[in-house]
């Protein structure tokens, strides 16, 4: 229950209404023990006397009693709706910001129906609280605080009768308190796995439908609603059992107070009025101690949210700059440069090997750097870091000589952009998601950045740029969405780019039409390209080939064609292992056309292919339009550099 203590910081802009609506509940639940002090008057005064008048003026007394009554609960009611609306308001809020700021590891980590409980359930849960169980608490506090010195006063000796029970209830909702708060947490967390069900299912619906797995969806979702309704039996149970016992305990006091009241009036040492009145009043006070099961319940239940919640708003945010710069640190030349780099994720088993190790490579200014690796190599990973997705573990990267631990966030994604492999499109216009990637972008520039994407599509939308794209993009196809997230890419002409295997869900035509406008846009800024097909290696100026971590070769595609086993094996798609063909020069190089394994390689791996822009690859010795390229040069490619080639110990552990 401490907990709730954390709640102030919201509450306290309110907390005059709070205060306010609580005063006007006080007041009018103690306007209900004044109803039983009019019938001690009327049946000691009016009725002894038989005086009809007296009697019809104590039921005036009672009716405005009973409207003034109803009239301050329902001013109390309106002095806490707006405002606790908005602490609710503010407190999800304060939520998504904390989500927005918290870092991706942190979202690795959590399924996403437990934060979007968190930010419904467990809030629905609060205002509540604020609304009812907390102002009743002190309300029912008061009234009982003072109906006891009322009962006090009209005759001691049944008071202390009344009170006897009061020991035995405190043990008794301490215990449940206890017991409740157990149950409540395990209830609030199941709910937040069912959310997840049903949110997973719901994304997946194509195929949930595709692969017939509505029955085993279901089967799950039955499972967890049964294993949440298992865990609400067992709050209604506890709950059940409270109420039973303080709702017991009083009776068997007030019944006892009836006998000891009824003797006395037989004595004559207590009037007959002032029985009526000691037993309304003990009745008037029937449902504020009764009522404190539930309320303690419905406290409970709040402070298990507000644990809840704080355990998001408590997670660490990541930091705009990761630290200083190294003292002594060498100057780094421009370009993107990586130094030394290493990175493990940070719910790796300790002593783990990292994902990346000593990750050495300089991409200059105005150059793009082709990533290629098999699966687990870690080259998304590796791109992650240069936004800064992740921290590195060790080294360092450099952009244009300033090391991006120090730079801060806002700035640093000004300077770079990404597309990624999976789009990821929001419930918005077309022009509004190109527009994430830069925010004051104006329709021409979108436009530019659509035709660099080849998204002509566009156009023949019903609403052309403000045509709504719906949840995730969804309606439309998986090629689509990645050209729009290329264009988010480019739109605001970043001087660094990252592309994680941007064209892996286009057609063949509509890719070399893409490649040849992005080729016009790399001319102009330092790339990172992740590759999986030879057709866009042909982008980069250069590739690194990352094999278990670490960076094996560096080079252009031709020379890594040709000394590069691995790469070969990667650019033909053949099955290693494939016979003898003679493929093996026996100085660890291929002859052209043959992959690692004896088969050949694809005619846009060859020397030779013979391709342009319209063809896929450019062919060796040919520029873009089929012309030549001087002697000793790659097509878009500086004079090629020494090859680096590195033998790579086999680790275990990468993404």
């Amino acid at each position: 229950m401490r907990s709730l203590l954390r709640l102030w910081p919201y509450v306290r802009p309110v907390r005059l209404r709070l205060l306010t609506a609580a005063f006007v509940a006080i007041l009018a639940s103690c306007l209900s023990l004044v109803i039983p002090l009019i019938l001690k008057w009327m049946v000691d005064g009016p009725v002894a006397d038989r005086d009809p008048g007296g009697v019809w003026l104590g039921a005036l007394y009672l009716l405005l009693l009973g409207i003034a009554e109803a009239v301050l609960f329902g001013f109390r009611r309106w002095l806490v709706a707006r405002p606790l609306a908005g602490v609710e308001a503010s407190m999800r809020a304060d939520l998504y910001r904390r989500l927005q700021r918290l870092p991706v590891a942190f979202h690795d980590r959590w399924p996403s129906g437990q934060l979007l409980s968190r930010g419904t359930t467990d809030l629905m849960l609060l205002r509540m609280f604020l609304a009812f169980p907390l102002t009743f608490l002190v309300v029912n506090s008061a009234t009982i605080l003072v109906g006891f010195v009322i009962l006090f006063a009209q005759d001691w000796s049944l008071g202390l009768v009344l009170l006897a029970p009061v020991v035995p209830l405190v043990i008794l909702c301490s215990v449940f308190e206890t017991k409740y708060s157990l149950v409540a947490r395990k209830a609030q967390d199941q709910t937040g796995d069912l959310t997840t069900v049903v949110e997973e299912s719901v994304l997946g619906i194509r195929i949930v439908k595709g692969f017939g797995r509505h029955r085993s969806q279901a089967q799950a979702f039955r499972a967890l609603s049964q294993r949440l309704r298992s865990t609400e039996l067992g709050k209604a149970r506890l709950l059940a059992g409270i109420w039973a016992l303080i709702t017991t305990i009083p009776e068997l006091a007030i019944g006892a107070a009836l006998v000891l009241g009824t003797v006395q009036v037989a004595d004559g040492s207590l009037s007959a009025g002032t029985l009526v009145a000691f037993l309304s009043t003990a009745l008037a006070l029937r449902w504020p101690v009764e009522s404190i099961g539930f309320l303690l319940a419905m406290s409970q239940e709040a402070a298990t949210a507000t644990d809840r919640y704080f355990e998001v708003m408590d997670a660490t945010e990541e930091r705009d700059t990761a630290g200083a710069a190294r003292a002594g640190a060498p100057a780094a030349p421009a370009g993107l440069v990586f130094e030394g780099v290493e990175f493990r994720y940070p719910d790796a088993e300790p002593g783990s090997p990292p994902v990346l190790a000593r990750i050495d490579l300089a991409v200059r200014p105005g150059e793009t750097m082709a990533l290629v690796g098999g699966t687990g190599s870690g080259k998304t990973t590796l791109t992650a870091l240069v936004p800064r997705l992740h921290e590195v573990t060790g080294g360092r990267i450099t952009l244009d000589g300033e090391d991006i631990a120090t730079m801060e966030r806002a700035r640093l994604r000004e300077l770079v952009s990404v597309a990624f492999e999976e789009p990821t499109l929001f419930s918005a216009t077309v022009g509004e998601n190109v527009r994430m990637g830069a925010e004051g972008a104006d329709e021409e520039q979108v436009r530019r950045a659509l035709a660099v994407a080849q998204a002509d599509f566009v156009h023949r939308l019903p609403g052309g740029l403000d045509t709504e794209v719906g949840e995730q993009g969804l309606s439309l196809s998986g090629g689509q969405r990645q050209r729009l997230a290329l264009a988010r890419a480019v739109v605001g002409e970043p001087r660094f780019l990252v592309l994680d295997d941007p064209l892996s869900a286009l057609d063949v035509h509509t890719e070399t039409l893409v490649e040849a406008a992005l080729r016009r846009v790399l001319e102009e800024t330092t790339a990172v390209v992740v590759a999986h097909r030879p057709s866009t290696v042909m982008l980069a100026d250069r590739v690194a080939l990352l094999s278990e971590g670490r960076i094996a070769a560096v080079g252009t595609h031709q020379e890594l064609l040709r000394s590069n086993a691995e790469y070969a094996w990667l650019m033909s798609g053949a099955e290693p292992g494939g016979g003898d063909s003679g493929a093996d020069r026996g100085d660890g190089s291929l002859a052209p056309g043959a992959g690692p394994g004896g088969g050949n390689l694809p005619d846009d791996a060859h020397a030779d292919a013979g391709a342009g822009p319209d063809n896929g690859p450019l062919a060796h010795g040919a520029g873009p339009g089929g012309g030549p390229v001087p002697a000793g040069e790659e097509p878009g490619a500086p004079a090629p550099g020494p090859v680096t080639t590195t033998k790579v110990p086999a680790e275990e552990g990468t993404r």
